[in-house]
């Protein structure tokens, strides 16, 4: 095969030679969730490839089809006890719920494979562990710790399309893992990087980022740019954007992030958010309002000693459970941990809730504030209690970094909380 223009060549003798810039674009659940949608992404993905760039396209599940199969995975688990009353409730192995999440993006890959190559273009669709995606021997929540696109390379030097499975890989000792929720944006990110990509388009149902969820705050507005430690802050505080993993690998690779509503027109006008590592020049200094209603407390009586705090830690990591926010004092402790990826919460919560120097709530959301120099004045810290307790959502604890402010407040009184910061802060 000739290059057009032999600067186009890449040092690395052993890849294969190309000339064409490489886009990776990824489509969630949403916008496969039918044969219709899958056959709009087919033809924007076909568009793309024509406008002249090859084309990696990494695909989630079709619509609930992940959630679908964890409740049949739990259904099944409970069944196995034999119906006992007195019987501990089942809970499925990770490693098996892995092998069967799995399978939800591999229907998805080769459906729009086959629809891509309906559409005359040629095509091939790959899973996580064939297009080289290398994991730690985590399973439900691993991380990607190598990218090998070799094969992937080759096929684009063929002139194809090429479709990837996305939320999983394969660990170094050859077993099939997946990366948690969100973890098709990580995918299709440390794809981009690894590829050396022109950009990597995150195609969902929203056209970006906004400066709060809409479904929350009726005027939350659109954030044409924003910079990756700004976004990734806000998706750690559960803004529902890239996961925060995906923006690791964006932050560490340069790569470019342009995040689109898979709705608007190819061709025609529509608003993204261009995610890059800086952000606009005049930066507000507030940039977003968040809110994580998944999430539990627990209270931690410190006074018979430091060694149950230990202790619980050493659980919770065990059990896979990340701790978000912690606080002590020299006689208590406030633990507050993320529940977006802990399939086994609910059995530990029952051990527990049965610890005589803890106290476990769950009817409580962390929200924050999210923006450059908030802390610089102690002034902001102040005025972010009082803005939430004239909404009623009085705060439980207040945790402040140098990119948010965050407090954990009654669960009922969190779309308040959201309303009143967005309203004080971004205005």
């Amino acid at each position: 095969m000739l290059l057009e223009d032999p600067k186009d060549m890449r040092s690395d003798a052993s890849k294969p030679l190309r000339h064409r810039p490489i886009v990776v674009q990824k489509y969630g659940g949403s916008s496969v969730a039918d044969v219709e949608k899958l056959g709009r992404v087919a033809d924007r993905i076909v568009a793309t490839r024509r406008a002249g760039h090859d084309v990696v396209a990494v695909v989630s599940a079709m619509g609930k089809t992940t959630d679908g199969l964890l409740e049949l995975a739990e259904r099944v688990a409970e069944d196995a006890r034999g119906g006992s009353e007195d019987a501990p409730k089942g809970k499925p192995p990770r490693r098996e719920l892995d092998m069967l999440v799995s399978t939800g993006e591999r229907v998805s890959m080769s459906l729009l494979s086959i629809a891509i190559q309906a559409r005359g273009e040629d095509a091939i669709s790959f899973t996580g562990s064939q297009c080289g995606i290398i994991t730690n021997d985590r399973h439900f929540d691993a991380r990607i710790i190598e990218v090998r696109p070799h094969r992937i390379e080759d096929e684009l030097a063929r002139g194809r399309i090429v479709i990837v499975a996305g939320y999983q890989g394969m660990s170094y000792k050859r077993e099939i893992t997946t990366l948690g929720r969100g973890g098709t944006d990580t995918t299709a990110v440390a794809l981009a990087a690894a590829l050396q990509a022109d950009r990597c388009e995150i195609y969902s149902d929203v056209d970006g980022v906004y400066s709060a969820d809409p479904r929350a705050v009726a005027d939350a507005s659109h954030l044409p740019e924003v910079d990756y430690a700004t976004l990734q802050e806000m998706a750690a505080s559960g803004a529902k954007v890239l996961c925060a993993q995906a923006l690791e690998w964006a932050r560490r690779s340069g790569v470019a992030i342009y995040a689109r509503s898979t709705f608007d027109p190819p061709a025609g006008p529509h608003r993204e958010t261009v995610v890059r590592r800086l952000g606009p020049a005049e930066q507000r200094r507030a940039r977003a309002v968040t809110c994580n209603a998944k999430v539990a407390l627990l209270e931690v009586d410190l006074t018979p000693g430091p060694s149950t705090l230990s202790r619980l830690l050493e659980r919770l990591a065990g059990a896979g459970v990340p701790v978000a926010e912690l606080a002590t004092t020299k006689t208590s402790a406030t633990v507050l941990l993320s529940l977006l990826n802990a399939p086994d919460w609910r059995a530990l919560a029952g051990e527990i809730a049965g610890l005589p120097e803890v106290s476990l709530a769950e009817d409580v959301a962390l929200v924050s504030v999210v923006g450059d120099g908030l802390t610089d004045q102690s002034s902001a810290v102040a005025r972010f209690g009082e803005v939430l307790a004239r909404a009623g959502a009085t705060p439980r604890g207040i945790f402040v970094s140098a990119l948010r402010l965050a407090a954990i407040v009654d669960a009922d009184r969190s779309l308040e909380a959201q309303q009143a910061l967005h309203a004080a802060f971004i205005g």
